[in-house]
């Protein structure tokens, strides 16, 4: 992923979900994928898809139990 694409899928984010403080950040030493917050906090990892020639990507979220817990 280079900084154009990683701008780019960070407004395509910021659009789709209405919120601003997402952001998506280039990993250190990878190509394949970025980092997703919404302010400081990460929620997951977006990842490029090559497979046969039609460039995808796909944004990977865990939820934790503990975090729903939260909810009552």
């Amino acid at each position: 992923m280079d900084v154009q694409e990683v701008r780019k899928l960070d407004a395509y984010l910021k659009r789709v979900f209405g919120n601003p403080k997402i952001r998506v950040v280039p990993r250190p030493k990878k190509d394949d994928s970025a980092e997703v917050y919404i302010g400081e906090e990460f929620v997951g990892v977006l990842f490029v898809d090559d497979e046969d020639d039609d460039r995808s990507f796909q944004f990977q979220m865990a939820i934790l139990e503990e975090d729903l817990a939260d909810l009552g």
